[in-house]
């Protein structure tokens, strides 16, 4: 493959930035994924709850919840027939109130608009008989969500990248883009600069896919959204937990609470928080415990005191204000924004994880 010129450059190698490689791949074409990090998933795609998302909470015919639904279908074939690990553990959404009990029917509606049909409706009785240590007035229960080793699923797609002929190269920073038509000049950073030409260029750099964009000069102004950052804390637990499935509150204005997730060892950590930040900073608040135990014992009163440890920081790559209840992805082909061979990701956050194979199909056929 000659590196001086390619067909396709992917920038980002998150789970997004993979999965559409490998797509792009698997169809025939060059491919080079361009990463600025050591390494694969080093930033938003590794800083999650990887949970597998049943396609619940999204605006009915978004992308979001389109993508969602295929996603987690094409998801799940693809963790079996790779040997990804991935329990479909199920979730239990909670209420502690009787308005929140009242919500339920309204995620569930929502969830069937969206093609999710196997929603449960629980009473108090039912929900504390599955889960002992729980606290509620009723509950929903999700049998399609699940949770998934995310950086072996990483490793897979990049299995499949690079047995189909494609590169990635880390520590390659994307410092310029001309157009040239037809196709770009990239000029690549790192220990040795490098110019490249490509025909295909695909925008998949999450929290700077935004930056990138506006260093295009030819991508009108009105189509590269500005970039806002929630970062999200999580706290893990001490000891073992005596749950066996998530466990999410009632949705709260502005996110879906503090809620317990489980990794595949049966590690519980619980999070995240929403923390609108101006930088990427990944230091977790550890004075934003008191916080923690407040929400998470509204659904389970025995939480212990001092149970709760610093675990890690996520930042999702926003792309409306706080003031904004809730955003789509965007994926923008040249029909949008009118610069031939580009396609730019935008406000690719949870559910993209889910979403990523079924969002990697949409930008090969807008890339064909």
């Amino acid at each position: 493959m000659d590196l001086d010129s390619i067909e396709c450059v992917v920038v980002g190698a998150g789970v997004i930035g993979l999965a559409i490689a490998r797509a792009l791949s698997l169809a025939g074409r060059d491919v080079l994924v361009l990463e600025g990090a050591g390494g694969i998933g080093t930033q938003t795609s590794s800083r999650n709850s990887e949970v597998i998302h049943a396609g619940i909470y999204y605006r009915a015919a978004s992308l979001m919840a389109r993508s969602c639904v295929a996603g987690r279908k094409a998801l799940y074939e693809y963790c079996a027939e790779h040997g990804v690990p991935h329990p479909r553990c199920g979730k239990l959404i909670v209420a502690t109130t009787a308005a929140e009990a009242e919500m339920l029917e309204g995620i569930r509606q929502r969830a069937a608009a969206n093609g999710v049909a196997d929603l449960e409706m629980l009473s108090a009785t039912e929900a504390c008989a599955m889960e002992p240590a729980l606290h509620c007035t009723a509950a929903l229960l999700s049998p399609s969500t699940g949770i998934i080793e995310s950086h072996s699923y990483m490793l897979a797609l990049q299995g499949d990248l690079e047995a189909a002929g494609g590169v990635i190269a880390f520590h390659s920073p994307v410092e310029g883009i001309v157009v040239d038509e037809p196709g770009f000049v990239l000029d690549v950073g790192g220990e040795q600069p490098t110019r490249l030409k490509c025909t295909t260029l695909v925008n998949a750099a999450g929290l700077q896919a935004p930056a990138l964009a506006r260093r295009i000069a030819a991508l009108p102004e009105n189509v590269i959204p500005q970039a806002y950052y929630a970062k999200g804390n999580y706290f893990t637990l001490s000891g073992r937990t005596p749950f066996s499935r998530l466990i999410y509150p009632a949705p709260v204005p502005g996110g879906l609470g503090v809620h317990l997730t489980l990794d595949l060892a049966g590690q519980a950590r619980f999070g995240p928080d929403v923390e609108w930040v101006d930088e990427i900073d990944y230091t977790v608040d550890a004075s934003r415990a008191d916080g923690f135990y407040a929400a998470i014992r509204r659904y389970w009163p025995a939480l212990p005191d001092g149970a709760l440890q610093p675990g890690y920081c996520g930042i999702r790559p926003k792309i409306v204000p706080p003031a904004v209840a809730q955003q789509d992805f965007v994926v923008q082909g040249p029909r949008t924004h009118g610069v031939p061979g580009l396609v730019n990701l935008f406000g690719i956050e949870s559910p993209g994880l889910t979403a990523s194979l079924a969002l990697a199909e949409a930008v090969r056929d807008i890339a064909d």
